[in-house]
C-alpha cells in the first residue's frame, strides 16, 4: 500500500472516529422534542383519553413550524461557524455565535406570544372543527408557550456547545429534562389534576432546566465562543437565513404535509385516526432522532471540511453516512419492525377496537421509511454545504410536501390510514431516487467517479499534484517526514530554504505531538500532516486527535528556554505569514502559511 493509500485508510478512521464521537450528542439535541412528544401521548392517551392525544396531534404541524426556526438559525450558522473555523477566522465565529443566539431568543418570544393569543382567543377554528378537542388543544397550546424560548435557545446552545466539544453538558441537561417532565407531569396530572394545561407546563419548565444548566457553561469563563453584542453585523442575518433556510424549508414543507394529513385524517377516518397517527408518530420521533442527528454532524463535519477545502474529507464524511451509519438505520429499522406490538400497547390494549389496528400498522409500516430519509437528509445536508441551491429546494419540496400531498389524497379516500402509511413510504423511495437522477442529468450521463457522483467542482480544493498528505501513528514513522516534504516542494520548484525548513517544521511538530499529545490517554492516535504548494505559498497543517492542545505550550515551542531545540519550528515561525490554531470539533489544527 503507498504513502497515498495509507493516508487516505488512516482518515478515513479519524473522521469515522470523529463523527461517532460526536453523534450522542447531535441524536439528544434532535430528541428534546420527541422525548416530550413521547411523555405527553404516554400520559395523555392512559390519562386524559383519546381527545387529549387528538389535541397533541393537532400540536404537532406548530412544533414542526418552530422546529423550522431553529434548523435555519443553527444550520446557517454552524455551516458559517464551520468555515470560519476551517479557514482560522476565530473573530468572525464569534459574531456568528452572537448573531445566531439573539436572533433566536427574538424569535421565540415573538411565537410565545402568537401562541398565547391563539390559545386564549380560540383561533385555531381552521385545525379542527371539533369543538371539544380544541378545547382541550387550547389549554395545551398556553402551557406549551411558556416553553417555546427555552426550547428554542437550549438547541441553540446546545449545538455550539457540541462544537466545543461540551457535549456531555448537553447529555446531563436532557437527563435533567426527562426527570423535570415526568417528576411534575405526574404531579399535575396525577395530584393537582391540570389535565392538558399542566401535560403542556410540565414539559415547558423542564425545557427552563435545560435552558439554565446549558447556559452556566457560558458564564464559567471557560468557553471559547461568547456572547459579544457589539461584534454582531445585522449583515450577516441575511447570510445565516439564506444557508439555513434551505435545510428549514424541510421542516416548513413537513408542517403543510402534517396539516393537509391531519385534515384528511378527521374527514375521513376521524378522531381515532388522528389519535392512533399521534401515538405511532410520536414514539417513532424518538428513533428518528438517529437519522437527524447524523445529518447534524455530517454537516459539521462537511462545512469545515469545505472551509478547509479539503475534498478527501468531504468525500469519507459521505462515505462513512453511506455505509455505517446506513447499516445502523437498517438494523434500527428492523428493531422497530419487530417491537411493532409491545409498542402498540404501551397506547392501545384491546386489540378489538379499530385504533389498535391503526397504530400497530404504523409501528410496522413507517420504520421502512427510515434508511430512506437518512439517504435524503445526507443529500439535503451535502447541497446545502456546497450551495447547490437548485438541488437543496427540489429535493426539500419533494420529501416535505409534494410526494405525501399527492398521493394522500388519492389513497386515503379509500385505504383509510393504509393509505396514509402508504403515502409516506413512497415519499421515501422518490427523494431517494431524486438525487440520483439530478446526478446524472448534471454529469450529463452515468457519473464516472465518487467526485462526478458528488458533481464536486474540478477547482475545490489543491489538486492531487500540489499537495502532499501523510499519517503517523508513531514515533518511527516520523524519521523520514522531513526528506519526504523537502522532496515534494523541490519537485513543485520550491525555493531550497522554504523546502527545507518546511520539512524540518513538520518533522519537529509531528514528534512533539506524538511524544508529548499520545501518552495522554491509553487511546489510539494518529496525526495528519499535510503540505499544500498553491499559487506560490506553502501551506503547512497538522491535525491530531489527541486531547486539546494547550496554546501556551505550542508558544513554548516557538520560544524555548533551550534555543538548541525546535530550530525549525522557531525558523518557520519568523518567516511565517500566517499562524493559526484552533482546535475544531475536537480535532487540533495547526496551520502556517510560509
Amino acid at each position: 500500500m503507498n504513502t497515498a493509500d495509507n493516508h487516505t485508510l488512516a482518515n478515513d478512521k479519524v473522521i469515522s472516529k470523529q463523527f461517532f464521537r460526536l453523534l450522542p450528542v447531535q441524536i439528544l439535541l434532535v430528541a428534546i422534542p420527541s422525548l416530550n412528544g413521547i411523555i405527553s401521548s404516554i400520559f395523555g392517551s392512559n390519562l386524559l383519553g383519546e381527545t387529549a392525544l387528538s389535541a397533541i396531534g393537532m400540536y404537532a404541524p406548530i412544533l414542526s413550524f418552530m422546529t423550522a426556526i431553529g434548523t435555519m438559525l443553527m444550520g446557517g450558522s454552524q455551516i458559517l461557524c464551520g468555515k470560519y473555523m476551517g479557514s482560522n477566522q476565530v473573530e468572525r465565529t464569534q459574531e456568528i455565535f452572537s448573531l445566531d443566539l439573539t436572533t433566536a431568543a427574538i424569535l421565540s418570544l415573538i411565537i410565545s406570544a402568537v401562541l398565547l393569543v391563539t390559545g386564549v382567543f380560540d383561533l385555531a377554528v381552521f385545525m379542527n372543527p371539533d369543538t371539544v378537542v380544541r378545547s382541550v388543544f387550547n389549554r395545551y397550546l398556553i402551557g406549551m408557550a411558556i416553553g417555546i424560548f427555552p426550547m428554542l435557545m437550549g438547541n441553540q446552545i446546545s449545538a455550539f456547545l457540541s462544537m466545543e466539544m461540551q457535549g456531555k453538558r448537553s447529555t446531563v441537561a436532557t437527563v435533567l429534562f426527562v426527570i423535570t417532565n415526568l417528576v411534575l407531569t405526574l404531579l399535575f396530572l396525577g395530584v393537582l389534576r391540570l389535565q392538558a394545561f399542566g401535560l403542556a407546563l410540565a414539559a415547558s419548565i423542564g425545557y427552563w432546566v435545560y435552558l439554565i444548566y446549558q447556559v452556566l457553561y457560558y458564564f464559567s469563563g471557560k468557553s471559547i465562543l461568547k456572547l459579544k453584542l457589539v461584534r454582531m453585523h445585522p449583515s450577516d442575518i441575511s447570510e445565516i437565513v439564506m444557508i439555513g433556510f434551505p435545510g428549514a424549508l424541510t421542516q416548513l414543507y413537513l408542517t403543510i404535509r402534517r396539516l393537509v394529513l391531519n385534515g384528511l385524517m378527521v374527514r375521513y377516518i376521524g378522531t381515532a385516526g388522528l389519535s392512533s397517527f399521534q401515538a405511532s408518530d410520536s414514539l417513532l420521533a424518538i428513533f428518528w432522532s438517529i437519522p437527524l442527528g447524523m445529518a447534524a454532524v455530517s454537516r459539521m463535519m462537511m462545512s469545515v471540511a469545505v472551509g478547509e477545502e479539503d475534498r478527501q474529507s468531504l468525500k469519507d464524511i459521505l462515505k462513512t453516512m453511506i455505509t455505517r451509519c446506513m447499516l445502523i438505520e437498517i438494523g434500527v429499522m428492523a428493531a422497530l419492525i419487530l417491537c411493532a406490538v409491545p409498542f402498540t400497547r404501551v397506547y392501545y390494549r384491546d386489540v378489538t377496537e379499530p385504533i389498535y389496528q391503526m397504530t400497530l400498522n404504523g409501528f410496522r409500516l413507517v420504520p421502512i421509511t427510515m434508511p430512506l430519509g437518512l439517504f435524503c437528509q445526507m443529500v439535503l445536508n451535502y447541497a446545502q454545504v456546497t450551495k447547490k441551491q437548485l438541488l437543496v429546494h427540489t429535493e426539500a419540496a419533494l420529501d416535505g410536501a409534494i410526494c405525501v400531498c399527492i398521493t394522500a389524497p388519492l389513497l386515503v379516500p379509500s385505504m383509510g390510514m393504509n393509505g396514509v402509511y402508504l403515502s409516506v413510504i413512497i415519499n421515501g423511495i422518490a427523494t431517494a431516487v431524486y438525487p440520483l437522477l439530478y446526478s446524472f442529468v448534471y454529469n450529463k450521463g452515468v457519473p464516472k467517479n465518487a467526485d462526478a457522483l458528488l458533481m464536486i467542482p474540478e477547482d475545490f480544493g489543491a489538486a492531487e499534484n500540489e499537495r502532499m498528505d501523510i499519517s503517523l501513528t508513531s514515533l518511527d514513522e516520523v524519521v523520514n517526514l522531513s526528506k519526504q516534504i523537502q522532496d515534494f516542494c523541490l519537485e513543485r520548484g520550491v525555493d531550497e530554504r522554504r523546502s527545507y525548513l518546511s520539512g524540518l517544521f513538520l518533522e519537529e511538530m509531528a514528534g512533539n505531538v506524538i511524544e508529548g499529545g499520545f501518552p495522554k490517554d491509553n487511546k489510539k492516535h494518529s496525526v495528519d500532516v499535510r503540505v499544500v504548494h498553491k499559487d506560490d505559498d506553502i501551506i503547512l497543517r497538522i491535525k491530531d486527535d489527541c486531547v486539546a492542545f494547550d496554546p501556551l505550550e505550542r508558544a513554548k515551542l516557538f520560544e524555548p528556554e533551550d534555543i538548541t531545540k525546535n530550530i525549525g519550528i522557531r525558523m518557520v515561525s519568523k518567516i511565517a505569514q500566517d499562524v493559526a490554531y484552533q482546535n475544531i470539533l475536537g480535532l487540533n489544527v495547526l496551520t502556517i502559511r510560509i
